[in-house]
Protein backbone atom coordinates (compact mmCIF):
# COMPACT_ATOMS: atom_id res chain seq x y z
CA UNK A 1 0.00 0.00 0.00
CA UNK A 2 1.26 3.49 -0.87
CA UNK A 3 0.27 5.36 2.28
CA UNK A 4 0.86 8.85 0.89
CA UNK A 5 -1.24 8.25 -2.21
CA UNK A 6 -4.04 6.64 -0.21
CA UNK A 7 -4.07 9.45 2.34
CA UNK A 8 -4.07 12.13 -0.34
CA UNK A 9 -6.91 10.44 -2.20
CA UNK A 10 -9.00 10.26 0.98
CA UNK A 11 -8.36 13.84 2.11
CA UNK A 12 -11.69 15.66 2.11
CA UNK A 13 -13.73 12.45 2.22
CA UNK A 14 -16.19 11.88 5.06
CA UNK A 15 -15.26 9.65 8.00
CA UNK A 16 -17.92 7.18 6.83
CA UNK A 17 -16.23 6.95 3.43
CA UNK A 18 -12.79 6.58 5.00
CA UNK A 19 -14.03 3.75 7.22
CA UNK A 20 -15.63 1.99 4.24
CA UNK A 21 -12.29 2.32 2.42
CA UNK A 22 -10.48 0.91 5.48
CA UNK A 23 -12.75 -2.11 5.58
CA UNK A 24 -12.21 -2.75 1.87
CA UNK A 25 -8.49 -1.94 1.54
CA UNK A 26 -6.92 -2.06 5.01
CA UNK A 27 -6.34 -5.79 4.79
CA UNK A 28 -8.29 -8.85 5.85
CA UNK A 29 -7.90 -7.98 9.53
CA UNK A 30 -8.90 -4.43 10.53
CA UNK A 31 -9.56 -3.38 14.12
CA UNK A 32 -10.75 -0.27 15.93
CA UNK A 33 -9.32 0.45 19.39
CA UNK A 34 -11.75 2.68 21.28
CA UNK A 35 -11.28 4.50 24.55
CA UNK A 36 -14.99 5.52 24.56
CA UNK A 37 -14.26 9.20 24.11
CA UNK A 38 -16.66 11.35 22.10
CA UNK A 39 -14.69 10.67 18.93
CA UNK A 40 -14.64 6.94 19.58
CA UNK A 41 -18.42 6.92 19.94
CA UNK A 42 -18.71 8.59 16.52
CA UNK A 43 -16.51 5.91 14.94
CA UNK A 44 -18.49 3.11 16.62
CA UNK A 45 -21.71 4.63 15.29
CA UNK A 46 -20.31 4.79 11.74
CA UNK A 47 -18.91 1.25 11.83
CA UNK A 48 -22.11 -0.20 13.26
CA UNK A 49 -24.58 1.65 11.03
CA UNK A 50 -22.61 0.68 7.91
CA UNK A 51 -22.18 -2.88 9.23
CA UNK A 52 -18.51 -2.82 8.41
CA UNK A 53 -16.38 -5.91 9.12
CA UNK A 54 -14.18 -4.06 11.61
CA UNK A 55 -13.34 -5.66 14.97
CA UNK A 56 -14.00 -3.22 17.84
CA UNK A 57 -12.08 -3.58 21.10
CA UNK A 58 -11.06 -1.50 24.10
CA UNK A 59 -8.16 -1.52 26.52
CA UNK A 60 -9.82 -2.32 29.83
CA UNK A 61 -7.19 -1.08 32.27
CA UNK A 62 -9.33 -1.90 35.29
CA UNK A 63 -9.20 1.78 36.19
CA UNK A 64 -11.94 3.24 33.99
CA UNK A 65 -14.73 5.40 35.38
CA UNK A 66 -18.00 3.62 36.25
CA UNK A 67 -19.64 5.90 33.68
CA UNK A 68 -17.27 4.56 31.02
CA UNK A 69 -18.17 0.95 31.78
CA UNK A 70 -21.86 1.91 31.61
CA UNK A 71 -21.33 3.62 28.24
CA UNK A 72 -19.63 0.47 26.96
CA UNK A 73 -22.77 -1.55 27.69
CA UNK A 74 -25.10 1.11 26.27
CA UNK A 75 -23.22 1.18 22.96
CA UNK A 76 -23.32 -2.61 22.68
CA UNK A 77 -27.06 -2.62 23.39
CA UNK A 78 -27.91 0.21 20.97
CA UNK A 79 -25.99 -1.20 18.01
CA UNK A 80 -26.20 -4.93 18.71
CA UNK A 81 -22.43 -5.28 18.68
CA UNK A 82 -19.71 -6.71 20.90
CA UNK A 83 -16.84 -4.50 22.02
CA UNK A 84 -14.10 -6.84 23.17
CA UNK A 85 -12.12 -6.21 26.34
CA UNK A 86 -8.33 -6.39 26.06
CA UNK A 87 -6.80 -6.51 29.52
CA UNK A 88 -3.25 -6.17 30.89
CA UNK A 89 -1.44 -9.23 32.18
CA UNK A 90 -1.73 -8.07 35.79
CA UNK A 91 -4.83 -6.89 37.58
CA UNK A 92 -4.64 -3.55 39.39
CA UNK A 93 -4.16 -5.45 42.64
CA UNK A 94 -1.38 -7.65 41.22
CA UNK A 95 0.36 -4.60 39.77
CA UNK A 96 0.21 -2.98 43.20
CA UNK A 97 1.91 -5.99 44.78
CA UNK A 98 4.62 -6.08 42.11
CA UNK A 99 5.23 -2.35 41.59
CA UNK A 100 3.88 -0.78 44.76
CA UNK A 101 0.49 0.90 45.21
CA UNK A 102 -0.78 3.65 42.90
CA UNK A 103 1.94 3.35 40.26
CA UNK A 104 0.04 5.94 38.19
CA UNK A 105 1.00 8.60 40.75
CA UNK A 106 4.68 7.71 40.99
CA UNK A 107 5.43 6.72 37.40
CA UNK A 108 2.49 7.34 35.05
CA UNK A 109 4.55 6.43 31.96
CA UNK A 110 5.32 2.99 33.37
CA UNK A 111 1.69 2.49 34.39
CA UNK A 112 0.52 3.37 30.86
CA UNK A 113 3.15 1.02 29.44
CA UNK A 114 1.93 -1.87 31.59
CA UNK A 115 -1.80 -1.29 31.31
CA UNK A 116 -2.10 0.10 27.76
CA UNK A 117 0.95 -0.12 25.50
CA UNK A 118 1.95 -3.74 26.12
CA UNK A 119 -1.61 -5.11 25.80
CA UNK A 120 -2.24 -3.03 22.68
CA UNK A 121 0.99 -4.19 21.03
CA UNK A 122 0.02 -7.82 21.61
CA UNK A 123 -3.49 -7.23 20.28
CA UNK A 124 -2.42 -5.30 17.19
CA UNK A 125 -0.09 -8.13 16.20
CA UNK A 126 -3.29 -9.89 15.10
CA UNK A 127 -4.26 -7.14 12.64
CA UNK A 128 -3.16 -5.69 9.30
CA UNK A 129 -4.51 -2.21 10.08
CA UNK A 130 -5.93 -0.37 13.05
CA UNK A 131 -8.35 2.53 13.18
CA UNK A 132 -8.07 5.35 15.71
CA UNK A 133 -10.28 8.29 16.64
CA UNK A 134 -7.56 10.94 16.92
CA UNK A 135 -7.91 14.47 15.53
CA UNK A 136 -5.12 16.77 14.38
CA UNK A 137 -6.25 19.64 16.59
CA UNK A 138 -6.11 17.66 19.84
CA UNK A 139 -2.38 17.82 20.64
CA UNK A 140 0.85 19.00 18.98
CA UNK A 141 1.88 15.34 18.62
CA UNK A 142 -1.23 14.66 16.51
CA UNK A 143 -1.06 17.80 14.35
CA UNK A 144 0.75 16.05 11.49
CA UNK A 145 -1.26 12.81 11.55
CA UNK A 146 -2.40 11.60 8.14
CA UNK A 147 -5.57 9.73 7.22
CA UNK A 148 -3.52 6.66 6.27
CA UNK A 149 0.00 6.24 7.61
CA UNK A 150 2.48 3.56 8.61
CA UNK A 151 2.61 2.90 12.34
CA UNK A 152 6.23 2.01 13.01
CA UNK A 153 5.65 1.49 16.73
CA UNK A 154 3.13 -1.30 16.16
CA UNK A 155 4.24 -2.37 12.65
CA UNK A 156 0.97 -2.06 10.75
CA UNK A 157 -1.21 0.49 8.93
CA UNK A 158 -2.89 3.21 10.96
CA UNK A 159 -6.09 4.83 9.67
CA UNK A 160 -7.47 8.01 11.22
CA UNK A 161 -10.94 8.77 9.80
CA UNK A 162 -11.67 11.75 12.09
CA UNK A 163 -8.24 13.34 11.77
CA UNK A 164 -9.51 16.44 9.91
CA UNK A 165 -12.64 16.93 12.02
CA UNK A 166 -13.10 19.59 14.69
CA UNK A 167 -14.48 19.30 18.21
CA UNK A 168 -17.77 20.85 17.02
CA UNK A 169 -18.13 18.40 14.13
CA UNK A 170 -17.74 15.49 16.55
CA UNK A 171 -20.42 16.80 18.87
CA UNK A 172 -22.69 17.75 15.99
CA UNK A 173 -22.62 14.13 14.83
CA UNK A 174 -23.31 12.78 18.33
CA UNK A 175 -26.35 14.99 18.87
CA UNK A 176 -27.72 14.68 15.31
CA UNK A 177 -27.56 10.88 15.38
CA UNK A 178 -28.49 10.25 19.02
CA UNK A 179 -25.18 8.49 19.68
CA UNK A 180 -24.57 7.49 23.32
CA UNK A 181 -21.68 9.30 24.98
CA UNK A 182 -20.11 9.58 28.41
CA UNK A 183 -22.13 11.87 30.72
CA UNK A 184 -18.85 13.00 32.29
CA UNK A 185 -18.28 15.12 29.17
CA UNK A 186 -21.08 17.38 30.37
CA UNK A 187 -19.58 17.58 33.86
CA UNK A 188 -16.24 19.19 32.99
CA UNK A 189 -14.36 16.18 31.60
CA UNK A 190 -13.74 16.79 27.86
CA UNK A 191 -11.03 14.08 27.70
CA UNK A 192 -11.57 10.93 29.74
CA UNK A 193 -9.06 8.20 30.49
CA UNK A 194 -8.37 6.18 33.62
CA UNK A 195 -10.16 7.51 36.70
CA UNK A 196 -7.05 8.22 38.84
CA UNK A 197 -5.40 10.20 36.04
CA UNK A 198 -8.37 12.26 34.82
CA UNK A 199 -9.70 15.46 36.38
CA UNK A 200 -12.11 18.21 35.46
CA UNK A 201 -10.88 21.27 33.61
CA UNK A 202 -11.79 24.88 34.23
CA UNK A 203 -13.04 27.25 31.51
CA UNK A 204 -10.20 28.39 29.27
CA UNK A 205 -7.98 25.37 29.86
CA UNK A 206 -6.81 23.10 27.07
CA UNK A 207 -9.29 20.28 26.49
CA UNK A 208 -6.67 17.70 27.56
CA UNK A 209 -5.47 19.65 30.61
CA UNK A 210 -7.31 17.24 32.88
CA UNK A 211 -5.23 14.26 31.77
CA UNK A 212 -2.30 13.47 34.10
CA UNK A 213 -2.70 16.84 35.81
CA UNK A 214 0.50 17.94 37.48
CA UNK A 215 2.67 15.72 35.27
CA UNK A 216 4.56 16.70 32.14
CA UNK A 217 2.42 14.32 30.11
CA UNK A 218 -0.42 14.67 27.61
CA UNK A 219 -0.25 11.30 25.82
CA UNK A 220 -0.38 7.75 27.14
CA UNK A 221 1.96 6.71 24.31
CA UNK A 222 -0.47 4.94 22.00
CA UNK A 223 -0.15 7.64 19.35
CA UNK A 224 3.48 8.69 19.72
CA UNK A 225 6.32 7.18 17.73
CA UNK A 226 9.09 5.16 19.33
CA UNK A 227 11.58 7.46 20.97
CA UNK A 228 9.25 10.49 20.89
CA UNK A 229 8.51 12.16 24.20
CA UNK A 230 4.95 11.66 25.36
CA UNK A 231 4.57 14.96 27.20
Amino acid sequence: MNYTEASTALEGRSPAEILAWAAAHGGPRVGFATGFGAEGCVVIDLIATQRLPIDIFTLDTGLLFPETYDLWHRLEAKYGITIRAVKPAKSVEAQGLAEGPELWLRDPDRCCEQRKIIPLRAELAKFDAWITAIRRDQTPERATAQIVEPDKKFALVKINPLVAWTHDEVWGHLYANDVPFNPLHEQGYPSIGCQPCTSKIIPGEDLRAGRWRGADKRECGLHTAEGVAKS
